[in-house]
């Protein structure tokens, strides 16, 4: 309840009341031909489409498909974090479904996006549902930072059982003065957690990682982890292929 009442609080504070439409058309409309690995699709969310993009594992036996929401800002295809996932993780059994969310102009904060995590929710379910469409049951959510204020969002508020893992990378970052309002509610999920963050990070990503991990471990899940992947900051610059290889091992060992 404390958690809802300061969100509607931040979001009637807020500036800014709506995501820029016309800043996402110009951003999928510079990526599309620039997809080079996989396949850019459009997706519906009722009431609007947006830029998505698929691709299949080959290997003989997938293990099902990871969802990849992207920060704040940016795109499904974006260089340093999302482009290394979605097209690394197929050679790991996994198809991908890197999926546009909402954005801002370029100088927007924090605080700002607070008002356009509800419209996450109908991307993120419409992904869900396009993968469920294809027969894939095994579904794996991995956001990157504000896409992971998302994602919580999301799994605090709706049915999360098409979910049945979740990776959160370089979770809580924010703006000065900006301070998340509420914790992660990572102790309410019960499907396994991995919490991953740079050596590099912002210091409130790596202030607020032992409370996150105290979190995970009260989950209970035999799963769950918290990893570091050294050296590395929070856009993951020119480490995509440790984070990559972090990923995919934790998810190796995951129960099918």
């Amino acid at each position: 309840m404390l958690r809802a009442v300061l969100f509607c609080l931040a979001i009637a504070a807020s500036n800014t009341f709506a995501s820029d439409i016309e800043r996402e058309q110009r951003l999928a409309s510079e990526i599309i031909d620039s997809i080079m690995d996989g396949e850019a699709i459009q997706l519906s969310t009722g009431e609007l489409e947006f830029l998505s993009i698929y691709m299949e594992s080959d290997v003989e036996a997938p293990k099902g498909a990871a969802i990849i929401l992207h920060g704040r800002g940016y795109h499904p295809n974006w260089a340093d974090v999302v482009y290394p996932l979605r097209t690394g993780l197929p050679q790991h059994g996994w198809h991908t479904l890197s999926i546009q969310l909402s954005v801002m102009p370029a100088d927007a904060k924090y605080y700002d996006y607070l008002p356009l995590f509800p419209e996450a929710f109908p991307r993120i379910e419409a992904a869900i549902a396009f993968l469920k469409e294809k027969g894939i049951e095994n579904i794996v959510l991995i956001a990157h930072s504000c896409g992971a204020h998302m994602a919580m969002a999301w799994l605090e508020y709706a049915d999360s059982k098409d979910i049945a893992a979740y990776v959160g990378i370089g979770q809580g970052a924010t703006d000065y003065k900006q301070p998340m309002l509420s914790p992660f509610p990572l102790e309410q999920l019960k499907f396994p957690i991995l919490d991953i963050y740079g050596s590099n990070e912002y210091p409130a990503v790596i202030k607020m990682a032992p409370d996150r991990l105290a979190k995970i471990r009260q989950a209970g899940h035999p799963g769950s982890e918290q990893r570091i992947v050294p050296k590395a900051n929070h856009y993951f610059t020119d480490m995509g292929e440790p984070l990559l290889n972090e990923i995919a091992d934790w998810l190796d060992k995951l129960p099918n």
